[in-house]
């Protein structure tokens, strides 16, 4: 699955996405643009997921009718190390994510 990664999010994170070609929004090129051209510029160039850690962005955007699934990472911050825990349950949403759908991920309670 090709998976776009959000550049809020650390690009350490994409070698964690085994299985998937993982891309970062700064590597596309298209640091500092607003969700509504990233989401657009990402379906265009046929990513078919997109992940974040922003919460508010399925509120903001109209993700039912994209291309591309969102895939929200939710942990305490977006360090690396409150992330890797979210990993997991993130690679089994992938499994599933159709375009148009938001899935919100957070690492399993100790």
């Amino acid at each position: 699955m090709r998976v776009l990664l959000d550049e809020q999010l650390p690009r350490q994170l994409a070698p964690y996405f085994v299985g998937h070609a993982v891309r970062t929004v700064p590597q596309e090129g298209w640091a500092g643009l607003k969700n509504g051209a990233l989401l657009t510029n990402a379906e265009d160039t046929a990513f078919e997921v997109l992940i974040t850690g922003d919460k508010n962005m399925p509120y903001q955007q109209n993700i039912a009718k994209r291309r591309l699934g969102v895939l929200v990472m939710v942990a305490k911050s977006n360090a690396i190390e409150d992330l890797l825990p979210v990993v997991p349950n993130a690679l089994a949403a992938l499994a599933t994510i159709q375009a148009g759908q938001v899935v919100r991920v957070e690492a399993e309670p100790n």
